[in-house]
């Protein structure tokens, strides 16, 4: 099973703010406690990349990857600290041009015709579409569906507990992303039993919602 078979999979996909590295296998443990074998470990804190290095070598078991990458530099420090994928807010060519040549697994962010439209011409069939609750949410991604039949998406930004059931179950999304199973505070105050129980709830949120 490939990266985005395994992502697929998961059908949740959660991204973590990790502000120290000794809560990084704690929490992918947790997750996975909860039936989520995945996590998104974003890159908005120092404690970043040695998180996703943590992850890599104590819990193989998770896919780890690397969220809100916006530079080549921090896609290529993520994949040497073991990231499987890299997310990024944003369509960057550079990245996602990089991440195709050494067979990384991308998901760029990606809201207009436009953006679909260069990820499509990298050879991406799975887009980021963030924020999703921004920007119309299933409507919109239901109306981008139409022209680009073949790229399926992964929202985040809006998406929660109360409505990832409705977003799963569209025929255009691939997984759904969030950081409502892991929250920033449960992650810093070491409420890993919640972040257990909030995967299982999302789980089973999404049971036997996909054909």
């Amino acid at each position: 099973m490939n990266v985005l078979e395994r992502l697929e999979k998961a059908g949740i996909i959660p991204a973590a703010v990790i502000e120290d590295e000794k809560d990084a296998v704690p929490t992918a443990k947790a997750l996975l406690a909860g039936g989520i074998d995945t996590v998104e470990v974003t890159f908005r804190t120092k404690a970043a990349a040695q998180s996703i290095r943590e992850i890599s070598i104590h819990c193989p078991e998770v896919l780890v990857g690397a969220g809100t990458v916006i530079t080549l530099e921090q896609c290529k420090k993520a994949v040497e600290c073991g990231a499987k994928y890299i997310v990024s807010p944003g369509y960057n060519d550079e990245v996602v041009a990089w991440c195709v040549e050494n067979d990384i697994t991308v998901l760029p962010g990606c809201l207009s015709p436009t953006e679909i439209t260069l990820a499509v011409k990298r050879g991406l069939k799975v887009v980021k579409f963030f924020p999703a609750g921004c920007f119309g949410g299933i409507k919109t991604m239901k109306a981008l569906s139409g022209p680009f039949g073949e790229v399926k998406f992964v929202p985040t930004g809006g998406v929660n507990g109360e409505n990832v059931g409705e977003y799963y179950q569209q025929p255009f999304i691939y997984a759904v992303g969030g950081s409502w199973v892991c929250t920033k505070k449960d992650i810093s105050e070491n409420n890993f039993d919640r972040i257990s129980e909030l995967s299982k709830q999302a789980k089973e949120s999404i049971k036997g919602l996909k054909k």
